[in-house]
């Protein structure tokens, strides 16, 4: 692909002027910011991307190796980063959201598009935004709506705030599935929390349930049970993904739980729920961390189809002293 053969963004619409080759710059470069990468370069559009693993010579390879294959430059900066690029989307951990929009700010461009893709809290969103617009930067709520890998840059995307109408044609033209939720900053952010109140706590709810039904040896009956209260849910299939997904991503999920807590506790309610996945979801990844599911990043890591595998590997740990 030849980034010079790049179809422009459309700067009557933008408002803004090209200042260099790069049109989108992706801040964190991680699942969902190589993901991202790899549907927009697919398209001949020229990418560029940030990330704080640039620095960790354990981490930089592999994202070094991706950026190559797919022809995507790396910046040396957040700020530099922003100062080439027509749309800024920012798809880190949750906890980072306002670190990144303050550094990113030297670098942005009046206006310039902020598309901020984090799954954080209203509050979180609406502290980030006064450091973006502060810029002359068009600050842009994103609200992902459900797990990003499965539908890729068509994963459905809520904007809000005051930009996002003009924002919501030109993402639909670059492939993405938005649309706009509200002109309010927060409003999409708050679907996104009350969403993922339930969606992560059930998959804390049924890695814990279910590898305490494996301790006990009850785990058949309690997957019938399941099957008989829900028959439209494959339980099975069903554990399995979210055993993966706690296992792979427990870190970013608990960070972003923690924002759900925070959304419940700002709505004046104590967030027993959002506080007790938090602590599970960042239980398991600790574990991962430790090793107890294999090393990261080899073949079958958390793949298993049958959650069976993973439960054991969890009460092996509790068994030999773990906590």
């Amino acid at each position: 692909m030849n980034p010079s053969a790049t179809p422009p963004i459309d700067t009557h619409r933008t408002g803004t002027t090209p200042t260099g080759s790069t049109q989108v710059g992706l801040i964190g470069y991680g699942e969902v910011g190589r993901i991202l990468a790899e549907d927009l370069r697919a398209q001949g559009l020229a990418v560029a991307a940030f990330d704080l693993k640039l620095a960790d010579p354990a981490q930089a390879p592999a994202l070094h190796a991706h950026a190559q294959a797919h022809g995507v430059t790396l910046a040396t900066s957040h700020a530099a980063l922003a100062a080439q690029a027509e749309l800024v989307v920012s798809a880190v951990t949750a906890s980072q959201t306002e670190a990144v929009a303050h550094a990113a700010a030297p670098g942005l461009q009046v206006g310039v598009f902020f598309l901020d893709f984090n799954s954080a809290s209203p509050g979180a969103k609406q502290r980030a935004s006064a450091v973006v617009d502060a810029t002359g930067a068009r600050y842009v709520e994103g609200a992902v709506m459900t797990s990003v890998p499965p539908h890729r840059i068509k994963v459905p995307l809520l904007l809000g705030g005051t930009h996002a109408a003009a924002l919501q044609p030109l993402l639909n033209a670059l492939g993405f599935a938005s649309k706009v939720a509200s002109d309010e900053l927060g409003v999409a952010s708050a679907t996104k929390m009350c969403r993922s109140v339930m969606i992560k706590g059930l998959e804390a709810m049924v890695s814990e349930s279910l590898t305490t039904a494996r301790h006990y040896g009850v785990e058949d009956a309690v997957v019938a049970s399941l099957y008989e209260t829900f028959p439209g849910i494959d339980w099975e299939k069903q554990a399995a993904y979210f055993f993966q997904r706690v296992i792979e991503h427990g870190r970013r999920r608990s960070e972003e739980v923690r924002e759900v807590a925070a959304t419940v506790r700002d709505a004046g309610l104590t967030p027993w729920s959002a506080s007790g996945t938090a602590e599970r979801q960042a239980w398991v990844a600790d574990l991962a961390d430790a090793g107890v599911f294999g090393p990261k990043g080899a073949p079958g890591f958390a793949r298993n189809a049958d959650w069976r595998v993973e439960a054991d590997r969890v009460l092996g740990w509790v068994k030999a002293g773990g906590s």
